[in-house]
């Protein structure tokens, strides 16, 4: 942890990354961050859990069925956040604190004004957005509820990550753990006291979700306001910054347009999935649960890699932001790998967690055996796209991202479902697909803009 000495001599809480030992910064960055990134998860796969087993199957597939809705709004946020913490993380690592501050209050204005747009947007959209993925008509009213309950209290979501990435940018991945696990807690109580005490049904496992995100939205903003540290909020100060914003979108933009177009794409695959009835879509709910929890480590290293490689970035030091590149993409595969190796074996108890429905346990073993290995090649992608990120570069993930994850994922679908087969097994092979073909591309993109690096460094010398 970085020592900031004050007129109290006071300890800061934040981490600087541009010294000590790499695989020691990462794993002390991106374990917490993993850790509170399981318990958000939680939020939704505890809503999954207690709806398949003690609602029913329509239900755990009208949760489901709106998690790629969900995601296009959560995504192209946390898009935005990304930008705010490579800017905030440049920042820090060059000493600034004066445009740190700046920065810090520029990200909580926008975050506020944006949180109400996704809000009134989002409810306005949800009954048109599930008929354009032709839910049926058993699953249609349910998902309804959930999804306007859901979105109608987004902004706690919104207002937590953002201020959570601010505390990650310096480095702090520990409070934000904190007010998770307090959080997740809670929202297992509600679920429970809702569902099974007062009968509320998917109505109230949508309730719980959001009293939980505004009360952790809550800690954090009382956490960034009460600090005395680098990354404190000053409410007085709150205004936004049209500068420091054009750097924020400059980064952030482009990783938020490739998620809300992969997760808008992703509905096109849930349509696909919606043709063989509620068993399969509830299986491929199962699958996506499990999924995401496979994708946390990589997540986590590659916001691990974003800060890492920033922050070595802005104190100049570009060789070693290369090799905590190359370290993380290591760790990052060989922690995916084992977690995957476990999945494959104990696959059918890990859906039967969420539905004791035998039709529903075969669908999503079929699609987590089918798919769970190629995540290793998704390891790269995350991880070789956070350290562009980090670099400045956000527009070359989002164009290989979108090409492999939108393009080719959905040319592979259209032409195996008319021309070759159409089965559960051939639709959920359509993340492999596009996961490596991204692997290909963004590996060849890498490495030529460390050779184009190099050489505009071996000109500058020359000079």
């Amino acid at each position: 942890m970085m020592t900031v000495t004050s007129s109290n001599q006071r300890k800061t809480t934040v981490r600087d990354m541009t010294e000590g030992s790499i695989v020691r910064q990462v794993t002390l960055f991106a374990l917490p961050l993993m850790l509170g990134n399981i318990f958000q998860m939680l939020y939704n796969t505890v809503d999954s859990i207690v709806v398949g087993n003690f609602v029913g199957t329509e239900a755990l597939a009208a949760v489901g069925s709106t998690t790629m809705i969900v995601n296009m709004m959560v995504f192209f946020f946390n898009g935005f956040s990304t930008g705010a913490g490579v800017v905030i993380a440049h920042f820090f690592g060059a000493r600034d604190m004066d445009r740190l501050h700046k920065s810090i209050e520029t990200t909580m204005a926008a975050t506020f004004v944006l949180s109400l747009l996704f809000t009134v947007a989002g409810v306005a959209a949800v009954k048109p957005m599930l008929r354009f993925m032709a839910t049926p008509e058993d699953v249609f009213g349910e998902a309804t509820v959930y999804l306007q309950i859901y979105i109608g209290g987004i902004s706690g979501l919104l207002v937590y990550n953002m201020g959570s990435g601010i505390l990650r940018a310096v480095g702090d991945t520990m409070r934000p753990l904190y007010f998770l696990i307090l959080t997740s807690v809670l929202n297992i109580i509600l679920d429970l006291t809702f569902v099974l005490g007062l009968h509320m049904g998917i109505e109230g496992v949508a309730l719980a979700t959001i009293i939980s995100q505004f009360i952790s939205a809550f800690l954090t903003l009382t956490l960034l306001t009460r600090s005395r540290d680098i990354y404190r909020l000053t409410w007085h100060d709150l205004k936004i910054d049209r500068a420091i914003l054009g750097r924020i979108f400059a980064v952030g933009m482009p990783a938020g347009i490739q998620s809300i177009i992969t997760s808008f794409s992703n509905v096109f695959v849930q349509s696909y999935v919606n043709y063989f009835g509620s068993s399969c879509m509830a299986g491929w709910s199962c699958y996506n649960k499990l999924d995401q929890f496979i994708m946390l480590p990589m997540q986590s290293m590659a916001m691990a890699a974003t800060t890492f490689v920033s922050q070595n970035i802005g104190a100049g030091d570009r060789r070693r932001a290369d090799k905590g590149t190359v370290v993380t993409v290591s760790m990052s595969v060989g922690v995916t790998a084992v977690i995957v190796a476990f999945l494959c074996i104990f696959a059918a108890p890990a859906v039967g967690l969420f539905s004791p429905d035998q039709a529903v346990i075969e669908f999503g073993v079929l699609f987590i055996r089918a798919n769970c290995f190629f995540l290793l090649f998704n390891c790269v992608n995350h991880v070789l796209a956070g350290a562009l990120r980090g670099m400045g570069d956000s527009k070359g993930p989002m164009v290989i991202m979108l090409l492999s994850f939108v393009g080719i994922r959905q040319i592979y679908l259209f032409v195996v479902t008319r021309f070759i087969a159409n089965t559960p097994f051939l639709v959920g092979f359509g993340y492999p697909v596009g996961w490596t073909t991204c692997c290909v591309i963004e590996l060849s993109y890498y490495f030529l803009c460390c050779r184009k690096r190099k050489k505009e460094a071996a000109l500058g010398t020359a000079r």
